[in-house]
């Protein structure tokens, strides 16, 4: 069975979520979608797209490090798939590293894991 998969959002770690935002919405012109704060109770999460669409997003994230560089960075990409718990088994049957171990469910419902790729980057599996 072949399942669909695309590109679901890029991460972006912040230092100040409330002025990114601003600049995002009222420069960049992207709406808000959704904003969550993590179940670890740390990290806040905002996502923002075009036209109300669930095509690829920003997704802007505070309080994941103290530790950013001068420049932006990118944290994650992330792929959706129709189906998390089977490409996580198919995933496991490979040599990837995973990050968390587990799939993970955020308060709003999404779903994910995350793996490392070849030059330790973050790639997240993602289901909404």
């Amino acid at each position: 069975m072949s399942f669909q998969k695309r590109i679901d959002h890029i991460g972006i770690a912040v230092r100040d979520l409330e002025t990114t935002l601003r600049f995002y919405t009222e420069i960049v012109g992207l709406e808000l979608k959704d904003r969550v704060i993590h179940t670890n109770g740390i990290i806040q999460l905002a996502f923002l797209g075009f036209n109300g669409s669930n095509e690829t997003e920003i997704e802007l994230i505070q309080g994941y490090s103290d530790k950013l560089p001068s420049e932006g960075t990118v944290h994650h990409f992330a792929i959706h798939v129709d189906d998390l718990e089977s490409e996580y088994e198919r995933i496991k049957a490979t040599e990837a590293e995973f990050i968390d171990g587990e799939i993970i469910t955020l308060p709003n419902g999404y779903r994910y894991f995350f793996i490392y790729g070849p030059e330790k980057e973050w790639i997240e599996f993602f289901h909404r």
